[in-house]
């Protein structure tokens, strides 16, 4: 009885699931030369060179990673066939006898699948090394589109072709800014971690990172603002879904006739989706914060993690107790020793456990032992008793007289603390003095604002602006550590406010401010005074 192989069902079902036998080369021993062999086939397409022979394999890989002999390359080759990375063909261009006929020649090419796997391992590798910024630049871009999108839904008959090419560069911006951003946050966490990351450039770089930092959350603060108020006008106006629908179907143009019409209902789903993670990113909702009030959040935050990394690495370097480096320079004397005899003297004088530090030899012990030597082959139970204290076998300690140590005064320490902790106090206490406002005031009435004060009254604007709804006109927030509250409310007249400060002008639509510092307590009414000689009153 004989069985019909095509109709074998282990057979069937192993043609359902996918062949993964082309990443077979990464588990293997020669990983590494496998690797340089499939790049050099990559590189060889690239030329549009289609096939290649053993010796044009083994001169493409680099000298210093080049195999001694020209048969490791044949051998690797051969297993790439056998797992489906590369094909193998007789090499009959250079036969010039019968013989050659009969010889082991081949020349190869790359498969769909090694194709493919390279592709996905090269995919792997970047991703894996993928650092990430922040682009505060992506963050212009994204406004200069908001604004070319409200010109273009302005027009009676908005123009489909500019319409996608707007929110294809928007959206092209926007991913970038958030795949970017994500990244830089991981890698930024690696590095406060110290995982993978050598201490010397950690602290070659880390001021420099901390500037960066710092410039990017002023961005963010100033720009998201805005870019929040720009989605909401589009919002606002109605003209975002006929953006999109004209989007979409420019988009499905192109698409058969039989499906078009679910092809412009899956690319308008699509750029809706787009416009929702937009909008969700830089507007806050009524029961969560914007992205990019978190991300502000997370880069600030960022900072006292590197200087607290920064400190500890200090404190080492300053010789305090750290156990991991002492090991380490024990191994290092370990070997440098010249020979086994100062290895155990090292190991006895690092480990051992003689002499008793419990003992006490004093000036008669020494006397005795002077007058009456005792040799040092002399076991323990023949030699003379030691007497020990009756405290230490009661407590299991042994308290030494004498003088007891001085304790170091800290005193001027303290009072530079103190003094750089009331300067502090005085400028920022200034400074909100200087921001609050006596009552409602016009943006462009503030003046000059000198840095300190200008940097807090960012903040505060940009705490106003994420907290910014879709069709609001005023709004009110507090600072993040709850000492200022600012009224924010829009005009209508289209003027500009321009805030003087050592650094430049700040321009910016006017709006009504009202600013107020809460740590400063409220005046009591005179009428709530009691006066002392005032007579009580009956109650009637």
């Amino acid at each position: 009885m004989t069985t019909d192989p095509s109709r074998d069902p282990s057979r069937e079902a192993r043609a359902d699931r996918p062949d993964y036998t082309p990443f077979a080369h990464l588990t293997v021993p020669n990983a590494d030369l496998y690797r340089l062999v499939m790049g050099a086939f990559l590189a060889a397409k690239e030329r549009f060179a289609v096939h290649l022979r053993p010796e044009d394999v083994y001169a493409a890989l680099p000298p210093q990673r080049r195999p001694a002999e020209a048969d490791s390359v044949v051998k690797a080759l051969d297993s790439l066939v056998e797992w489906g990375n590369l094909r193998a063909d007789p090499d009959t261009a250079r036969v010039t006898a019968v013989e050659d006929f009969y010889r082991k020649r081949f020349i190869y090419q790359l498969t769909r699948a090694g194709e493919a796997a390279e592709e996905a391992l090269a995919g792997y590798d970047e991703a894996l090394g993928r650092r990430g910024a922040l682009q505060a630049v992506a963050l212009h871009d994204i406004v200069t589109q908001l604004r070319a999108l409200l010109v273009i839904a302005a027009e009676e008959e908005p123009d489909a072709a500019k319409a996608h090419l707007a929110l294809s560069s928007l959206t092209s911006r926007f991913e970038a800014l958030a795949e970017n951003a994500r990244a830089f946050m991981g890698s930024l966490q690696r590095t406060i971690d110290l995982h993978g990351v050598e201490v010397e450039a950690f602290l070659a770089y880390k001021d420099q990172l901390i500037r960066y930092l710092e410039r990017f959350i002023q961005d963010l603060i100033t720009l998201s603002g805005r870019i929040a108020l720009l989605i909401r006008e589009l919002e606002g106006q109605g003209q975002v879904h006929g953006l999109l629908r004209l989007a979409a179907v420019r988009e499905a143009a192109d698409a058969a006739p039989d499906v078009a019409e679910s092809a412009e209902a899956r690319a308008y789903a699509r750029w809706l989706a787009r416009w929702s993670g937009l909008a969700a990113w830089f507007v806050s909702g009524d029961e969560r914060e914007s992205q990019a009030r978190l991300l502000r959040g997370r880069a600030l935050g960022a900072i006292p993690q590197l200087l607290a990394v920064v400190r500890q690495l200090n404190e080492r370097r300053a010789g305090r107790s750290d156990r991991s480096a002492d090991f380490r320079t024990l191994a290092r004397w370990f070997a440098e020793a010249p020979d086994d005899a100062a290895r155990h003297r090292l190991w006895r004088t690092a480990f051992g456990l003689h002499p008793a530090r419990h003992l006490t030899v004093d000036a008669d012990t020494l006397a005795e032992r002077t007058t009456r030597p005792v040799p040092a082959s002399t076991p323990w139970a023949e030699a003379e008793p030691l007497r020990i204290s009756p405290q230490l076998r009661r407590t299991g300690s042994y308290e030494r007289r004498g003088k007891p140590r001085k304790v170091q005064g800290r005193s001027e320490e303290r009072r530079l603390l103190e003094e750089i902790a009331a300067k502090q106090t005085t400028e920022i206490t200034a400074a909100r003095a200087r921001l609050e406002t006596p009552g409602v005031t016009r943006l462009s009435g503030l003046g000059e604002l000198d840095p300190l004060a200008f940097r807090l009254f960012l903040q505060l604007l940009g705490d106003a602006l994420a907290t910014w709804r879709p069709g609001t006109t005023s709004t009110t927030a507090t600072s993040n550590d709850g000492s200022m509250e600012i009224r924010l409310t829009a005009l209508a007249d289209g003027t500009t406010a321009e805030v003087h400060t050592p650094g430049g002008v700040f321009h910016g639509p006017d709006h009504l401010i009202e600013i107020t510092d809460l740590t400063r307590e409220a005046p009591v009414p005179e009428a709530d005074i009691p006066k002392a000689d005032a007579p009580p009153q009956e109650d009637r």
